[in-house]
């Protein structure tokens, strides 16, 4: 667990104290159980912090890749206001960026797309300590969380924390709104797309063209999923759930992984594609589609619908059982041809997946 704004010796204690309670909780037994660690061999250390003020100030996630596609030479960048909590856990909806590092390299503006978000909210510091979630004014939700200099200074520094431990990197960043200075606070590995296996190719395809599209958001994967909806507003609601059926929740937390597992496809109302919902998704190869923004309100419980995150950035839910293929092709080794082939892609959404062709 994370505590934040601990304020005062003896609420620390306290903190730590909850800390090393959590390696019981349901969460961290099912993982390990799963993944086939001794529960009595596990240890944990509680780390204390000075916090960066970023509830004055924005914070994020960035990936050095793509995290749909696995592309390894843009930096994938991820920021809201206030502090970073709401991008990891899916509270709201970020803004986004892509940077290209070989452009990045020759010194030159690399920002190859952007995308705002709505951050309808932001986590800010409570007076006697602990945060509160708070509305964003009309002027925050339609600005950039994140200057063009902010997203290109965080990318220079995912390029150089990727080099220094020799793999992708999953960054959690955060700028201290009284300093201005952008600080690193957690990197650790990416673990799903930089293992996808090289050279083999999944494909998923819509043979129906389903012209009721109930609501959209962004998609996460590249696959398709349906089934009937279930609509939970909370977790209490865990044993309602069905293998197989299409979950519907305004967000989600690491709590409702036992449900994940079940789902044939993911959709929320809010979260980024950074955000808990989305990684867990790709770790289970489930599609999802978050930041809809108002699917608990379009969607009912029994619902039949199709799930498809594999028509380019924005994910479509059609109403109906809708028919779609799933194929693989192995390439395995292709003989070498004397001459460079290039390829016309008329989606420009595809082009970092279709750019790993060999």
């Amino acid at each position: 667990e994370t505590y934040l704004n601990v304020m005062g010796y003896e609420d620390m204690k306290k903190k730590v104290h909850l800390v090393f309670a959590s390696l019981f909780t349901d969460r961290a037994i099912s993982y390990r159980h799963d993944r086939g660690f001794e529960h009595q061999k596990v240890q944990l250390c509680a780390t204390c912090q000075k916090m960066v003020r970023s509830e004055t100030g924005s914070a994020g996630v960035m990936f050095s890749l793509d995290t749909e596609s696995g592309f390894r030479d843009v930096v994938f960048v991820t920021s809201a206001y206030g502090l970073g909590e709401t991008v990891v856990g899916g509270t709201v909806n970020p803004d986004e960026w892509y940077v290209f590092k070989p452009t990045l390299a020759e010194g030159k503006d690399a920002i190859l797309a952007r995308t705002m978000g709505s951050k309808m909210v932001k986590m800010t510091y409570k007076a006697g300590g602990g945060t509160g979630l708070v509305d964003t004014s009309v002027a925050e939700q339609t600005a950039w969380s994140a200057s063009d200099k902010d997203v290109t200074d965080l990318a220079v520094m995912a390029v150089k924390i990727e080099k220094h431990y020799g793999r992708p990197m999953d960054i959690e960043w955060a700028r201290d709104g009284d300093d201005g200075k952008i600080y690193i606070v957690q990197a650790r590995p990416e673990t799903v797309a930089s293992q996808k296996k090289v050279g083999f190719i999944e494909d998923y395809k819509m043979l129906e063209k389903g012209k009721d599209i109930v609501a959209t958001g962004r998609a996460v994967g590249k696959r398709i999923g349906s089934g009937k909806v279930n609509l939970l507003k909370s977790i209490d609601e865990m044993s309602k759930f069905e293998k197989g059926q299409v979950l519907v929740a305004d967000m989600t937390d690491p709590d409702w992984e036992p449900i994940m597992k079940k789902a044939s496809a993911i959709i929320t109302n809010r979260g980024g594609r950074t955000c808990h919902a989305a990684i867990i998704a790709r770790e289970l190869g489930i599609p999802a589609i978050v930041g809809c923004g108002d699917a608990t309100e379009k969607l009912a419980a029994g619902q039949e619908v199709t799930v498809s995150c594999c028509e380019g950035d924005t994910g479509n839910i059609y109403n109906g059982l809708l028919k779609f293929e799933r194929t693989e092709q192995d390439l395995g080794v292709l003989p070498k041809v004397g001459m460079k082939i290039m390829m016309n892609v008329g989606n420009p959404e595809s082009a970092f997946t279709f750019g790993q062709l060999p």
